[in-house]
């Protein structure tokens, strides 16, 4: 098997999700993307003659998001119509999903330049617009498995665990000010400001989500959004939702409702894309990769509780790099509601120091189709800042699903490649993960690298686990030392609408 190179990852800032209010509500869907998909070629000096597919991830196909978006953007950014591009979904996780077929297809020899990434409109494509509900209103599936909204799940887990409303409530303000410190501190600079196509002026040069000044007396007075939705009598025989979630878990009395508006994630728009090459097109080219991607994988889990899949979708990550948490230095775990990043630190033993260090997607936003993609060049840009060397992603997904990349860099599996004035090392196959440094001498000296890593960029992969969706990435770049019904839609959208009004 061959490698998987990241050249670069590109992703738009994120504009609120609100029809005709946010600052990217007047651009079109395959503009966002067609303008990430521009930028790449620039940064990374690739031909985009070369391309030969973009894999894009979007979860509203309809509408604007149908029609094969990933084909109607290539064409949009006046790359070379011979370059073809595909849509799918794997809910939250379809960014990550798009970058992770895009590396299968570098490392199988099949392909030797790949664009994967995902993009989202929420304010112009509402969650749930494609009418599927949560099972895709199937009968008799719901007979097999009757899934419950996201939400539901999440306070089930929050009551399973022992998280209190207190526990999300500090957690989602800790998200805010990070992001709040992390955009003063210029942190969130590598990010494409996005334009009016026809003017060419800049509609949004910052990411609008966050909530500069949230205090935890604010958000503690926000209501808990899943209680209604608990209460609806939608069982087969007349059951509340959360009667039939508990037919799964029995040892709970009774489901303890936390999440609201303001610990769960928001509404946004914005989209990303991640290039990627082959060894044999690096060499070739004589280019210079940010990361390596080692392997990938998924896992699933049970879908009624569908968001714990981060868990185990990490840990397969972290076996087939022949890693532990521990050789992590830094994790992004989708912020989809408050509880999930929480169980994951609390089952992996993480030092939370290390997770979402600039805030996540309940201060930041989370454009469902994109934000695997976006936390990849997230995690990519803090590893080069604090000259770090490994970084996993994961993200929980809609239907007990995950998945992850993950990359590891050692010394004995470290090599040079050819003209790239980099070392790489495999990543992790329960996840797809990067693994990258940077040479710190001149250009006509020898690279050199310190102990540690040097200005080197890691990637994230995803993994799923459960039926719902959940999704994991591990990236590192090379160190010199390593050892809806509306139950989906309509129901989630209750709770992350409020924080984007």
């Amino acid at each position: 098997m061959g490698d998987a190179f990241i050249l670069d990852a590109v992703r738009t800032f994120r504009g609120r999700g609100k029809k005709d209010k946010g600052a990217l509500s007047g651009i079109h869907p395959q503009e966002l993307l067609a303008q990430c998909l521009r930028v790449l070629p620039k940064r990374t000096g690739a031909d985009p003659n070369d391309v030969e597919d973009v894999v894009i991830g979007v979860v509203s196909q309809v509408g604007e998001q149908g029609s094969c978006l990933a084909r109607q953007a290539v064409l949009l950014a006046d790359w070379p119509q011979e370059v073809t591009g595909v849509s799918l979904n794997r809910f939250c996780g379809s960014g990550a999903q798009g970058v992770n077929f895009a590396a299968m297809g570098a490392m199988s020899g099949q392909q030797d330049l790949v664009v994967g990434g995902g993009v989202e409109s929420m304010s112009r494509v509402a969650m749930g617009s494609d009418g599927g509900n949560i099972d895709g209103n199937n009968e008799l599936l719901r007979k097999k498995h009757f899934q419950v909204p996201q939400g539901i799940s999440a306070d089930l887990i929050a009551t399973l665990e022992g998280f209190t409303r207190e526990d999300v409530d500090r957690f989602a303000v800790e998200s805010q000010q990070k992001a709040e410190a992390a955009q003063k501190a210029g942190h969130f600079k590598s990010a494409l400001a996005v334009t009016d196509p026809e003017t060419g002026a800049v509609v949004l040069d910052k990411d609008e989500h966050p909530r500069a000044g949230t205090t935890i007396d604010a958000v503690a007075g926000l209501q808990a959004s899943f209680v209604s939705w608990g209460a609806m009598t939608l069982g087969p025989n007349g059951e509340t939702l959360d009667e039939m979630a508990l037919q799964k878990y029995p040892q709970v009395k009774e489901i303890n409702h936390i999440h609201t508006a303001g610990n769960s994630s928001g509404i946004v728009d914005g989209a990303a894309a991640v290039m990627i090459a082959s060894d044999r097109y690096v060499k070739e080219k004589g280019l210079k990769p940010r990361a390596r991607i080692r392997a990938v994988a998924t896992a699933g889990a049970e879908p009624v509780i569908m968001l714990t899949a981060p868990t185990p979708a990490s840990q397969k990550a972290l076996k087939k790099a022949g890693m532990s948490v521990k050789d992590i230095d830094l994790w992004e775990i989708n912020e989809a509601f408050a509880v999930v990043p929480l169980q994951t630190i609390k089952n992996l033993g993480i030092d939370p120091t290390k997770v979402n260090v600039n805030g996540g997607a309940i201060a930041l936003g989370h454009p469902l189709g994109a934000t695997g993609a976006i936390l990849i060049g997230t995690v990519l840009d803090e590893l080069e800042r604090r000259n770090l060397s490994t970084g996993l992603v994961t993200l929980c997904i809609g239907g007990g699903q995950g998945s992850r990349r993950s990359s590891n860099a050692s010394d004995a599996e470290s090599r040079p490649v050819d003209g790239a004035g980099i070392k790489t090392a495999w990543l992790d196959g329960s996840s797809q993960a990067v693994w990258l440094r940077r040479p710190r001498g001149g250009a006509d000296e020898e690279p050199s690298y310190s102990s540690g890593v040097a200005a080197a960029g890691a990637l994230l992969a995803l993994d799923a686990t459960a039926i719902g969706p959940c999704q994991t990435r591990l990236a590192s770049w090379p160190p010199s030392r390593r050892p809806d019904s509306p139950f989906h839609s309509s129901a989630t959208r209750s709770a992350r609408g409020t924080s984007s009004a």
